[in-house]
C-alpha cells in the first residue's frame, strides 16, 4: 500500500508495518497520523528491551516505499493517557539550557576536548556551567584549559577530588585529541 490519499487515514490503534526507502522495516501501533505533513506516529516495543517501556517513532511517509496494515482497529480508540505537563516543560527547559550551553561553548572558542569534558561531567553533576572557557562545577571547582587534572582548582574537599577523578578517568586520546 502506498501512502494514503485524500480522505484516507490510519486508524489510531491499528498495527502497521512500514518499509523505508533505506530498506528498514518499522512496525508498531498507530498513535497519530497527520495527513497534511504525511507524518505517522507509531508506538513500538522498547529498544531497551524493558517490557514496561515503548519507543515512539515519527515516520515521514514521503520516505516510505510500502505500508501494510497488519491489524486495522475498527472500534473507538482508548482515551489518551494523561501527560505530566510540568515534567514535560521541565524537560524541555533543561534541554534548551543544555543546547544554549553547547552553543555558548562553541561561540566562546572552547576546544572539542573542553566540550567533551563538560558533557561528561554534566551527565553526573547537573550543576556545571561555562564561564568564558572555564568549566564551573557546583560553584566550587574551576577547570581551565587544557582541562586536565592539574587544571582543576578549588577549595580542597570532596567536590574537588571528585571532579579531578572524573577528569583523570577520561582517555588520554580524548584530552590530547
Amino acid at each position: 500500500m502506498a501512502a494514503p490519499g485524500p480522505g484516507e487515514y490510519f486508524s489510531v490503534g491499528s498495527h502497521v508495518s512500514c518499509l523505508t526507502c533505506l530498506g528498514q522495516r518499522l512496525q508498531g501501533e498507530v498513535v497519530a497520523f497527520d495527513y497534511q505533513s504525511k507524518m505517522l506516529t507509531l508506538k513500538c516495543a522498547s529498544s531497551s528491551g524493558k517490557p514496561n517501556l515503548n519507543d515512539v517513532i515519527l515516520i515521514n511517509l514521503a520516505y516510505v516505499s510500502d505500508v501494510d496494515i497488519i491489524n486495522d482497529r475498527t472500534e473507538t480508540p482508548p482515551p489518551l493517557a494523561s501527560l505530566n505537563v510540568s515534567k514535560l516543560a521541565n524537560r524541555a527547559r533543561t534541554e534548551k539550557e543544555d543546547k544554549l550551553s553547547q552553543a555558548y561553548a562553541i561561540s566562546a572558542g572552547v576546544s572539542v576536548e573542553g566540550q567533551q569534558l563538560f558533557q561528561t561531567i554534566h551527565k553526573t553533576i547537573k550543576d556545571c556551567k561555562w564561564q568564558e572557557k572555564n568549566i564551573i562545577v557546583m560553584d566550587e571547582v574551576v577547570i581551565s584549559p587544557p582541562y586536565q587534572g592539574e587544571n582543576c582548582k578549588g577549595k580542597e574537599g570532596s567536590a574537588l577530588s571528585h571532579v579531578r577523578k572524573i577528569v583523570s578517568k577520561l582517555p588520554v586520546c580524548t584530552i590530547f585529541h
